[in-house]
């Protein structure tokens, strides 16, 4: 449950430093706390009564989907914020999805929540890529949020995004600070309270600003995680015992051909920091 230290400090620094009037800063504490919420009490259930394993999958995903579909609801009802999907690489190609922005961006937050939480299966693995992303997405907010910068960008402008600097910045402190004693060999872990919220609010920002499609990109590590469980999942069951991967998620498919712990854990921090600097350089390519 060492998702407990990072929740309160990120919370705090957003508070003193953010523009409360902002939704967008609401918004996404809204998704820390919910998902929070969800990640604690799944967590507790686990240690505090004998042989639980927490809430059950399908309950954990009913209520990942309603605080998802309430968030993706207050960002479409935002004035300015439109259903246009932003294409990277395409600056002409930007569909109207209407109404189906919402599930859509609903699913866009219930998806990296729980890859996020896939990942988190080794020292360090998760946190490090999530300060990355989150390094990220705070420069793509400051982009968004400035009017001649976007316009010059040719990328959206978002009146009031910049303010989720102050967020995405509190996350990276927090992720730093929680690294130091979560690096191999760890002396505490992230639990459910600290993968779900940060997986949720990392797909929050990526609606709010904008770069929802750009998210597969900047968090490709988590994609790549998540879809390895599918794949598995899916070919195992098809061919009735089969597997794809010695062992899934990904991570633990290398462990079993000998990587020691880690170098997986740095070789996905290299491929982490490759892909979100590609993604910054999308920023050009238009």
């Amino acid at each position: 449950m060492g998702g407990c230290l990072i929740l309160p400090a990120v919370l705090l620094s957003t508070l003193f430093w953010a523009e409360l009037s902002n939704v967008y800063i609401w918004t996404a504490i809204f998704a820390l706390v919910f998902f929070g919420g969800i990640g604690f009490t799944d967590d507790y259930l686990k240690i505090s009564k004998k042989n639980s394993r927490g809430l059950s999958a399908r309950s954990k995903l009913l209520l990942q989907t309603v605080g998802a579909f309430t968030a993706a609801i207050i960002i479409y009802c935002q004035p300015g914020f439109d259903s246009l999907l932003n294409v990277p690489f395409f600056k002409q190609a930007a569909p109207d999805l209407g109404l189906f922005y919402i599930p859509f961006a609903a699913f866009i937050i219930v998806g990296t929540s729980n890859a996020v939480n896939l990942t988190d299966g080794l020292d360090g693995l998760a946190i490090s890529p999530a300060i990355v992303a989150f390094g990220s997405y705070l420069i793509f907010a400051y982009l968004a949020g400035h009017v001649k910068i976007a316009s010059y960008l040719q990328i959206p402008y978002l009146p009031g995004a910049g303010e989720l600097c102050i967020l995405c910045g509190a996350l990276v402190g927090a992720g730093l600070g929680f690294l130091w004693y979560n690096a191999y060999p760890a002396e505490i872990f992230m639990g459910d309270v600290g993968s779900l919220p940060l997986g949720a609010v990392l797909g929050t920002v990526a609606v709010m600003t904008k770069q929802e499609i750009l998210l597969i990109l900047v968090g490709g590590l988590f994609v790549f995680e998540a879809l390895s469980v599918i794949f598995q999942v899916s070919y195992f069951k098809l061919t009735g015992g089969q597997r794809i991967f010695r062992m899934a998620p990904i991570h633990h498919h290398f462990e079993m051909k000998g990587w020691s712990e880690p170098k997986v854990i740095v070789r996905f921090w290299i491929i982490a920091i490759i892909l979100a600097l590609m993604s910054i350089s999308t920023l050009k390519l238009r």
